[in-house]
């Protein structure tokens, strides 16, 4: 059986055959993807400049914010750009790093959200000795793993799928390259490197879920022992955003992956990618900004820093005017 992968484009699916309404959709996912992209950005930014924002819980909150940036980054603007100009395909080369920069920023994500679920049971449960457990040095090494075996599962999966053979139909049932999609049009019959990896990522997603579970099992059962209210109150807001980021991210992720590849897929199948891949990093800044008082106070003192140095540059202008 020829291998005929490296002769060819891939053609992705429109949400709908219509030409005005594939605009519409391009101009909707436009302001999704400058929504997510300036949130992420501006939490970013944010943590970085503020010091008083310089903590472990913070560090990792910026480098999820640059993952979901990067995540959403890689598949939005490509369907932005077919909905505007009616077109579906993309290229092998295209196909091939959209596929490894999803696997790496999905796995980082991750893997950066179970540094953090344990960052948040560390400040409970052992809050004297937090500064002690997590230092500079292991914050660093957690964000270096995770980016780590985001690389390692891009490449295996990346270079599992291009290796088989694609000598049929070229039209994935998905708006963007992603594993399930690219196995179903395969004419390979055997998926050996595939099913090493995927059996690694179960093993690796299993584990990162005991973590997690593990981590609240022993956060609410030290918060509901606190006697006082404001210190559970405050606590369960540290939380539940979190908590919220990963089952959202967790389920839809599960759901999209372990689900079978439809032949002609319907408007519930396009959701659950949509869940999947865009929804989280569109939704993540909302939840932490909305739900996080740190974060506010630190936006009102850039806001006020701003207006102070627009005014001083104004008073300036206006004395070396009135000097000149």
């Amino acid at each position: 059986m020829t291998n005929h992968t490296a002769q060819m484009d891939f053609f992705l699916i429109q949400f709908s055959d219509d030409k005005q309404l594939q605009v519409f959709h391009g101009f909707l996912f436009l302001l999704i993807y400058l929504e997510a992209l300036m949130g992420n950005l501006f939490i970013f930014i944010l943590v970085t400049v503020d010091p008083c924002l310089h903590t472990p819980m913070y560090f990792f909150l910026k480098n999820l914010a640059f993952l979901d940036a990067g995540l959403i980054s890689v598949t939005v603007p490509n369907l932005i750009l077919n909905s505007f100009t009616h077109r579906s395909n993309i290229s092998l080369p295209g196909c091939v790093c959209q596929l490894f920069l999803v696997i790496h920023f999905v796995s980082s994500e991750l893997s950066i959200l179970t540094a953090m679920s344990y960052d948040r049971y560390v400040a409970i449960c052992h809050p004297l000795r937090y500064d002690v457990i997590m230092n500079r040095g292991l914050c660093v090494q957690m964000v270096a793993v995770s980016w780590m075996f985001g690389s390692l599962f891009g490449v295996l999966y990346s270079a599992g799928t291009f290796s088989l053979a694609f000598c049929g139909s070229r039209r994935l049932a998905q708006f963007f390259c992603d594993v399930p999609s690219l196995l179903k049009i395969s004419c390979s019959k055997r998926h050996v490197s595939i099913d090493v990896s995927v059996a690694i990522a179960i093993l690796w997603g299993l584990f990162c879920l005991v973590c997690i579970g593990n981590s609240y099992v022993y956060i609410f059962s030290t918060v509901l022992r606190m006697p006082s209210l404001q210190g559970r109150s405050k606590a369960f807001s540290t939380c539940m955003p979190h908590l919220i980021v990963v089952i959202t991210f967790l389920m839809t992720g599960a759901i999209a992956y372990l689900k079978p590849v439809p032949d002609f897929p319907c408007l519930a199948d396009f959701l659950i990618s949509v869940f999947y891949s865009v929804m989280p990093p569109s939704l993540n800044p909302i939840i932490y900004s909305l739900r996080n008082k740190e974060i506010k106070v630190s936006v009102w003192k850039l806001l006020w820093k701003l207006r102070h140095y627009k005014g001083y540059g104004v008073n300036n202008t206006l004395i070396s005017r009135k000097i000149y």
